[in-house]
């Protein structure tokens, strides 16, 4: 594998989620619970605010909840495969191996599209792959109306080196993150996958203005949720019941341990440095460059896909507030990212 390079504080957010209203509410608290008369006049979103009504989101959390015990029951074991990564790695497939092979071809500055071209085509699925990128608007010239590219050299030099690799590098993560057994899991692991690859595509938008570099704060998106997807899976199975866990201090705890873990099992399948690193210091202050980028782009990516869910609106402060033109144009290009 060497080759991968706090919270809805106010009780009326608790309130709205047990009635069962959508996270759009949470806005509206958090406003209230600040004093503010309007949800135009609301203050930015806090990370853990972000988290939670994220959180809440994916899991459907409705009444009944799981007890107190139930959640630290699930902490503790979240807490101890974070210490033993191996197992916690155990309960998320392995990527194809002819992907390792093809991203060390990609690792030299000469990439050789011939080379490349033999290696893919013996995959038919990352052939399909390599052809829909290449056929996107994103890469096609603005106004092309002639016949899509259809030859595998031609769309390797199309998305060059650094679009291979991460078109790579999504397409080994998305059985990891998306393929998941269980009730919950199932539900949440692919709007877990639909957010890895916003935030990864945001992280990598935001790396150059920080002076990051932009693939590796790629990786480290599509790599920061594989603790969240584990996470889930001890949810399923300590909550047979149905009845969730979803309080603040949860709900806070468990993306803390979670990061640790994905942290963790970075490190244990060889990720570069740098994107360990970055994985468990985002959203702390100080932290790198690199770190700086996954934080933000791993925000506008969980907001965009509760926007697109109508559990938030675009507009509102707690949505937009704080953030820079560079950050907004990114927001907007992950609402079109599937169609672009």
């Amino acid at each position: 594998m060497g080759w991968l390079d706090k919270l809805l504080g106010a009780q009326q957010s608790d309130k709205a989620a047990a009635d069962g209203e959508p996270v759009r509410q949470a806005g509206v608290a958090h406003g209230v619970a600040h004093g503010v008369e309007s949800a135009g006049d609301q203050a930015p979103a806090t990370g853990a605010e972000i988290d939670a009504a994220y959180f809440r989101w994916l899991a459907a959390a409705r009444p009944p909840r799981a007890p107190a015990p139930v959640e630290l029951r699930i902490l503790d074991e979240l807490a101890r495969l974070a210490q033993s990564p191996v197992a916690g790695a155990a309960l998320v497939p392995r990527v194809p191996e002819i992907i390792p092979q093809l991203m060390r071809s990609l690792q030299a500055d000469d990439m050789n599209a011939a080379e490349l071209s033999r290696l893919l085509s013996a995959d038919m699925v990352l052939v399909a792959e390599v052809y829909r990128e290449a056929n996107r608007p994103a890469y096609l010239p603005r106004y092309h109306s002639g016949p899509p590219v259809n030859s595998m050299a031609a769309a390797i030099m199309l998305l060059g080196q650094n679009g291979m690799r991460m078109l790579l590098a999504r397409v080994a993560f998305r059985p990891i993150v998306s393929m998941q057994g269980g009730r919950l899991a199932k539900r949440a692991a692919p709007l877990i996958w639909r957010q890895s690859e916003k935030s990864a595509l945001a992280a990598s938008l935001l790396a150059p203005g920080l002076r990051a570099n932009p693939f590796d704060a790629y990786l480290a998106g599509l790599m920061e949720n594989v603790g969240l997807v584990v996470a889930f899976r001890l949810v399923d199975q300590l909550c047979p019941d149905g009845a969730l866990p979803y309080s603040d201090q949860f709900v806070g705890g468990l993306f803390a341990q979670a990061r640790v873990l994905s942290t963790r099992i970075a490190a244990l399948w060889d990720f570069p440095p740098p994107v360990c690193e970055a994985i468990g210091a985002a959203g702390q202050s100080g932290a790198a460059p690199l770190a700086q980028a996954l934080a933000l782009g791993g925000r506008l990516a969980r907001l965009r896909m509760l926007v697109d869910a109508a559990e938030l609106d675009a507009g509102d402060a707690f949505v937009t507030g704080g953030l820079g033109e560079p950050a907004l144009a990114v927001f907007e290009k992950l609402r079109d990212d599937e169609d672009s």
